[in-house]
């Protein structure tokens, strides 16, 4: 910008020249430099203003639009803002193959308190006790008043309660909802769902997480958002998941069993079926773990997958398929079977002194359940082919299946693997695996050879899965198993119209200092139905099973868990949908038909 001089020499000089004052011209110069000024201030004067009252005009505009859309929208109640991240309490329902609900969400809400809003502290204490019997009226009033602003005091209320708290009538005790785990079966399949709890909590939601069973071992997939809407389907059938549990627990208590446990698996699939545990628990409200003891006196204790027991006689068909397959001996195969057999310092000999010798086809090692034929093929076998067996039959490994104690449930394996070993644990003695891993290992036999992965989760369709036998030999096996049944150790598995194969097995347990129990016995039946062409494969224990009908107690499996096996099986195959084959008599003609006396 170009400034004028107030004093121009060159007007300076012409009026001077003239004779006129040069202070004329200062004065008029500084009388226009002021009237610019002022002209430019009164411009920017103008578009402040302006600007201004723009502003003013788009304030009230929004304040007037939000005034507006309060006054059109519903009452809400006022939160109390919170930083951090939202808490979801939502959580997918469970159901069973056919869509049944196992497990859903309940909305409910939790108690909490505000005592320093509290009128009477002491009042609303005493109340409180009485309306919750596992209160105290002295700790609550002493928590009331010993100056803090918050206080959870129950996290689940029914409706009933929820209105008696109301009835208190008390400004400092105030309710949060929440959604909360239900279970509408009850004890049914309570080891399969495990149990939920609550995690992260705030006073308008809670957080749901799984701490047991399928609960916790899905749990990331049954919290997410975007399938929270899509339920889980297992592959459980509630009605015979139900059937079974029924069966099973009036079996525990006619043979006198302090525990029992059950896996149905569908052998095409490798989906669970039906799978219990008891004693057995109600997962709506899951009791506490036993904090010393031994852990399978816990109703939590999952019998099925947690429980690695010795189970006797039911591997000896492992031994015979496996012999089979190297080709070392086939169905109709003399094997010494001459007891006792002396090894080294050992001495293998037979239930109550029996001798099944000199020899005997192998099908009659396991008609018979000789411990010596079974010890002999396996020492044909070797320890190292018998190890390589058994780890491909996932005898050695957890079961991968979806549940969160599985993982924790390794087999017990010898250290060393000597003979003495390859011996005994040909006949189910000396290594310990759960019902779950033997009820995979049969399903292999019974799926002519192919073994899959057990799955508590629907399956569409069936899996490839895993050659170990091949296709005759798995037969051959499952010929032997139905022959158990017809005139072996299992005659009360018989089912008419079934079929029934399988194997018992008789351990005894391990004591806690090392050596056996004689008097206290693990009691096992693998089976398989119907045998001509296996649909399902059953395993069934019972711990320390005594039936107590003769003149002396019959501890063996054939006479507990047998019987209570084949009840499971006759009231539960027709809900699976299987025909029974019956044999009926001829019809006798009527011109064969006797003449009646005249």
């Amino acid at each position: 910008m170009t400034r004028t001089p107030l004093r121009p020499l060159a007007r300076i000089l012409s009026a001077r020249e003239k004779g006129e004052n040069p202070d004329h011209i200062e004065r008029e110069n500084i009388r226009l430099r002021a009237e610019v000024t002022r002209a430019s201030s009164q411009t920017r004067a103008e578009g402040r203003l302006l600007l201004l009252g723009l502003a003013f005009f788009a304030a009230f505009t929004v304040v007037g639009a939000r005034m507006g859309l309060l006054a059109a929208s519903e009452p809400m109640e006022p939160r109390t803002a919170a930083t951090g991240q939202e808490i979801s309490g939502r959580r997918a329902d469970i159901t069973d193959r056919n869509g049944r609900l196992m497990a859903t969400n309940l909305s409910t809400h939790a108690l909490y308190a505000h005592p320093k809003q509290m009128v009477d502290p002491a009042r609303v204490a005493r109340e409180l006790a009485v309306l919750f019997p596992d209160m105290n009226a002295s700790d609550l009033e002493r928590r009331f008043t010993d100056g803090r602003s918050f206080l959870w005091l129950r996290k689940k209320l029914s409706p009933e309660q929820m209105q008696s708290v109301h009835d208190i009538g008390d400004p400092g005790l105030l309710f949060g909802p929440r959604d909360m785990r239900l279970y509408p079966n009850g004890k049914l399949a309570a080891h399969i769902l495990g149990g939920a709890s609550f995690g992260a909590e705030g006073v308008h939601s809670a957080e749901v997480i799984g701490v047991a069973g399928i609960e916790r071992a899905l749990d990331t997939r049954l919290r997410d958002p975007a399938q929270a809407n899509t339920p889980l389907a297992l592959s459980i059938d509630l009605t015979v998941q139900s059937t079974m549990t029924e069966v099973l627990e009036a079996g525990m208590v006619m043979m006198n069993a302090k525990g029992a446990a059950a896996v149905m698996m569908d052998v095409h699939t490798g989906e669970i079926i039906a799978m219990a545990s008891l004693p057995d628990f109600d997962p709506n409200d899951r009791p506490s773990p036993l904090l010393k003891g031994d852990p399978a006196d816990s109703p939590l204790f999952n019998r099925a997958v947690q429980g690695v027991y010795e189970l006797g006689s039911t591997a000896k068909i492992l031994t015979s398929a496996q012999a089979m397959e190297l080709g070392l001996v086939n169905a109709d195969t003399m094997v010494d079977a001459n007891a006792p057999l002396r090894w080294g310092k050992h001495k293998i000999g037979e239930f109550e002194g029996k001798n099944y010798g000199p020899l005997l086809s192998v099908t009659d090692v396991i008609v018979k359940s000789s411990n010596v034929g079974t010890a002999n093929l396996a020492l044909k076998i070797g320890g190292d082919r018998q190890q390589a067996f058994f780890k491909t039959m996932g005898l050695f490994d957890p079961v991968p299946i979806e549940l969160s104690e599985a993982s924790t449930a390794a087999p017990l394996i010898p250290k060393r693997w000597a003979d003495i070993v390859t011996i005994t644990t040909s006949y189910g003695h000396g290594m310990s695996v759960s019902p779950m891993h033997l009820a995979s290992a049969y399903a292999a036999i019974a799926n002519n050879g192919i073994k899959l992965q057990p799955t508590l989760l629907r399956r569409d369709r069936a899996p490839e899965g895993r050659r170990v036998l091949s296709e005759a030999n798995a037969k051959a096996a499952a010929s032997m198993l139905r022959q158990v049944v017809t005139r072996g150790t299992a005659s009360m598995g018989e089912v008419e119209g079934y079929e029934v194969g399988g194997k018992t097995g008789t351990a005894d347990k391990v004591k806690a200092t090392g050596g056996y129990d004689k008097g206290k016995n693990i009691n096992t039946f693998a089976a398989m139905f119907p045998a001509s062409d296996p649909q399902y494969v059953i395993v069934v224990t019972l711990d320390e099973a005594s039936e107590n009908t003769g003149p002396k107690p019959r501890r063996t499996a054939g006479w507990t868990t047998v019987p209570v096996t084949a009840e499971v099986i006759r009231r539960t195959a027709p809900l699976l949908g299987l025909r029974p084959k019956i044999d009926y008599a001829p019809v006798a003609s009527a011109a064969s038909a006797t003449t009646p006396v005249e």
